[in-house]
């Protein structure tokens, strides 16, 4: 503790010189002048130019070609217009003030402020990434903090010098604070990369959506997988040493990831069997039913017509019985019974039923037209029912049970058929004898 005191009173010291050594050099006082010079006019041609540069860059909102996209890219980039102009005349101005005085080191010093502001403005107005953010506000900000003071090969150094040993292995806080950058980057780029994969292979609509789920899936294991091997070779790790961990991750394979691998091999055989895919309404055996809205390595999520998800394990979709029945669009049959009183003329129903089921709009003809079959005698009316296909679920944005039901009581009533209600005989029983109604 009171060697770093020490040390740190130094340097406070030797900043003391220094900014008394600027404020009575006349040398100093004139690359003052200049930075204040070089940043007005920054700001000034900043501000003629921002509205120029925007009005050129911004294309029409419905545009979304290759140059649209790349247009909308370098526009990200006004934030950094003040400062980088600043730093660039400034840098021009350097090599005159070297001339005249001979010394640049508050010039030097105002460049690397500038530079400061510029990483400042980067990760504050172009940075929307929550991890990517998160780096630049506590490694790149104070990164270029301690570099705008001077003190970056210090640090670096003491950084450095710091090994945290780990049992057998150990490591200095810079290679920390280096895997930690340079991991996060070489992330973002894989899940950028991936991303964009996948918008390019959802857009190839000529495959089925099983076959684009399993290149998706391809796509960002592979992706993924070269991301980690680039980050150990930039980061110096021997690739042999991964041996050592292949075999540790065989052996939690065999205690205790079963049900992980189980459900990740599970996964691809669902996508490359393509008997479920994603807008597939399903029903397990167990009871679990719902819409097909996403499907991962370890599970499907499956949504219900009430909002509710519900993840399911993929092994679950291999080991027990599956009802599929959107299997990628096809046609459903629905029933819908109805009575007539006994005194109608039965063999004029089916023909009246089956044209007022025809009219709906949903209702297929193929693979085959609405059907009314007699299906016994009941205790008030005459049951009967009307089969019908649909494309789609009776449930959620559809209703063709309640519509077909709506068209049966108008055909009915159109004919004058009766629709038969239950009748009831009381009997009332009382001292003064019986009644009967």
């Amino acid at each position: 503790m009171e060697n770093m005191l020490t040390t740190a009173q130094g340097y406070l010291e030797q900043a003391r010189d220094i900014a008394l050594g600027w404020l009575l050099s006349p040398a100093a006082w004139s690359q003052f002048g200049l930075l204040i010079v070089a940043f007005g006019a920054a700001v000034m041609i900043s501000r003629w130019l921002t509205p120029r540069l925007s009005k050129l860059l911004t294309p029409e909102a419905d545009n979304t070609n290759a140059l649209a996209k790349a247009r909308r890219f370098v526009l990200i980039f006004l934030p950094l217009l003040t400062p980088l102009l600043a730093f660039a005349l400034t840098s021009a101005g350097e090599q005159v003030t070297r001339q005249l005085f001979g010394s640049g080191a508050v010039i030097a010093f105002g460049k690397r402020i500038f530079l400061f502001l510029a990483v400042r403005a980067f990760v504050r107005d172009m940075v929307t990434d929550a991890f990517l953010k998160l780096i630049g506000r506590f490694v790149l900000l104070p990164v270029a903090a301690v570099y705008a003071l001077g003190l970056l090969d210090t640090v670096a150094a003491w950084l450095d010098a710091t090994v945290v040993p780990l049992g057998n292995l150990s490591f200095s806080l810079l290679w920390a604070l280096q895997f930690v950058v340079v991991g996060g980057v070489i992330f973002w780029l894989g899940r950028w990369s991936n991303d964009q994969s996948s918008q390019l292979i959802d857009a190839q609509k000529e495959m089925r959506p099983a076959t684009r789920q399993l290149a998706s899936k391809t796509a960002e294991i592979l992706i993924f997988g070269v991301a980690f091997l680039v980050l150990m070779n930039i980061m110096g790790v021997p690739l042999t040493s991964l041996a050592v961990l292949g075999g540790a991750i065989g052996v939690g394979l065999g205690f205790g990831l079963q049900k992980i691998a189980s459900n990740f091999i599970s996964g691809v055989i669902l996508l490359l069997e393509g008997q479920a895919t994603v807008g597939d309404y399903v029903e397990l055996d167990g009871g679990e039913q719902g819409q097909i809205k996403k499907m991962l390595a370890r599970a499907i999520i499956l949504e219900t017509f009430d909002g509710r998800w519900i993840v399911v394990p993929n092994e679950d979709f291999i080991v027990t019985r599956v009802v599929n029945y959107s299997d990628s669009g096809s046609a459903n049959r629905f029933e819908v019974p109805f009575s007539v009183s006994y005194d109608t003329d039965i063999n004029k129903v089916p023909d009246i039923i089956e044209a007022a089921v025809s009219t709906h709009p949903d209702v297929l003809d193929t693979p085959y037209p609405p059907d009314c079959e007699l299906r016994g005698f009941g205790d008030s009316g005459i049951d009967f029912a009307v089969e019908f296909w649909c494309e789609g679920l009776d449930d959620g944005p559809n209703k063709y049970s309640s519509d077909v039901l709506f068209l049966i009581w108008n055909a009915l009533k159109d004919n004058g058929i009766e629709i038969p209600y239950p009748h009831r005989v009381v009997e009332i029983k009382g001292q003064g004898g019986e009644a009967a109604l």
